[in-house]
């Protein structure tokens, strides 16, 4: 299938004794394992390295998880394990003194389709510091019977961006400057005001009976490489501390423990239906929430839309962005033990497909654009595909589709994947296609 095997080898088993980990199938591949992987980004499927891939039902003693029980209690815990510490980074727990605030709540938004909140999530830390505060913008049907189940998603430019609404408090956080957006000098201006509404069309949302929750992703960690030195992670350094350890959180694991902190929240909110919150995001975003996804099973529904590498397509292939590609240039978003696998994909005792069957049984939907091959969309099939196997186990459908579908024709049941003409985006049909996972599973 694809080339690709589950086997163990004597190779592998060295090489990771040597890093500490101890995966749950020690891999072998035919190539050179420590040849070094060039800087030229491949595209071409014959160059595509011979891998193979450890299988997520076999433990880290080489037993076979053959029952749910198994999966739950000891593998499941095994994989978080594993890419907690070479990839993602360790994160904090809840913070014992999180407090909301309810900014602003108004019933008749959008020409009275929606009540629209702002609440001000407060986090303090351990440490003796400021705390952090993260501005969250919800969208609820007004005329719903009961609580609505909503779409929670990290926006990139400010909660004012997703919606031409005035009345959207103007973030003042730090941005990366994008004039033709209306952010000057790393400052929204009111140009800015719907900026990014395009990827969230929140009428049609309303209208199918979701609620929208979105907050600013810099709001909880600044997206640029400054140590760390900003954002939530000095809430928790010990004293004299500088920085994280090279095993603790980087950038995406903080944006996703923002995200459960945001559900932390919408327990609390009577207009929401917290046990129906559907966690999706866009490029580095849509890393986050599958990481979120896999940590915090208050999700019910996971989406992935464009996420590629580190995110859900396969490492192995080393195809459009590599390992090495993504460390170098965004050195803040794992955790510093995963750059041990730059040029060194074949020595990664998990893959992607791992990150997949952490959301088993709960629906998990993986998105591609045909012109975003910097995502690598076959590798993001893949990792649905051999996900397949812990859903079956835990009695669900998965993606049975052992080929990848037609553009525009979305395949599979409780894992879906779907790969739409364009580019490297969040369009009208990837929502359509959201919300019927949603109608379908939540609904």
């Amino acid at each position: 299938m694809w080339g690709v095997f589950y086997c163990h080898g004597v190779m592998q088993s060295i090489q990771l004794l040597q890093r500490g980990v101890l995966a749950g199938c020690l891999l072998f591949s035919t190539v050179a394992v420590l040849k070094a992987q060039p800087l030229v980004i491949n595209y071409d499927e014959a160059k595509v390295p011979r891998f193979t891939l450890p299988d997520p039902l076999t433990t880290q003693n080489g037993t076979q998880v053959t029952t749910p029980s198994a999966w739950k209690g000891i593998r499941r815990p095994e994989i978080l394990s594993l890419l907690t510490k070479e990839m993602f980074g360790e994160a904090p727990g809840r913070p014992e003194n999180i407090r909301f605030t309810v900014e602003s709540d108004s019933v008749d938004a959008l020409d009275g389709l929606a009540r629209r909140k702002e609440v001000t999530v407060h986090l303090k830390g351990t440490a003796d510091t400021e705390g952090v505060d993260i501005s969250v913008l919800i969208y609820l049907p007004l005329k719903a019977a009961k609580p609505s189940p909503v779409f929670l998603g990290l926006n990139f430019a400010g909660n004012h961006s997703i919606q031409n609404d005035p009345d959207i408090t103007l973030s003042t956080a730090w941005m990366r400057s994008n004039p033709q957006k209306g952010i000057v000098d790393h400052q929204a201006t009111e140009a800015s005001r719907g900026s990014g509404s395009s990827r969230w069309p929140v009428d049609k949302i309303l209208k199918r009976g979701y609620g929208v929750v979105t907050a600013y992703y810099g709001d909880i960690d600044p997206d640029f490489d400054d140590g760390w030195q900003n954002g939530v992670h000095p809430l928790f350094y010990r004293e004299s501390q500088k920085s994280p350890e090279s095993h603790q959180w980087g950038s995406i694991a903080a944006w996703a423990w923002g995200l459960s902190r945001i559900m932390d929240y919408l327990e609390t909110d009577p207009g929401v239906a917290a046990n129906k919150v559907s966690v999706l995001g866009h490029s580095r975003l849509g890393k986050t929430s599958l990481w979120a996804g896999a940590n915090d099973e208050r999700f019910a529904l996971v989406i992935s839309n464009n996420s590629g590498c580190g995110g859900a397509a396969l490492s192995k292939r080393a195809v459009g962005e590599t390992v090495r590609r993504i460390n170098s240039s965004f050195p803040h978003w794992f955790c510093d033990n995963f750059t041990y696998y730059n040029d060194r994909e074949q020595l990664l005792p998990f893959d992607q497909h791992f990150l997949i069957a952490l959301m088993a049984p709960r629906p998990v939907y993986i998105a591609s654009a045909e012109e975003d091959r910097w995502a690598d969309p076959k590798g993001e099939f893949l990792s649905g595909l051999h996900a397949d196997s812990v859903y079956r186990l835990l009695g669900k459908k998965g993606i049975s589709a052992q080929e990848m579908p037609e553009t525009n024709q979305p395949a599979g049941d409780t894992i879906r994947y779907h790969i739409r003409t364009g580019k490297h985006d969040v369009t009208d049909f990837d929502w359509e296609q959201y919300m019927n996972f949603a109608d379908k599973h939540l609904k």
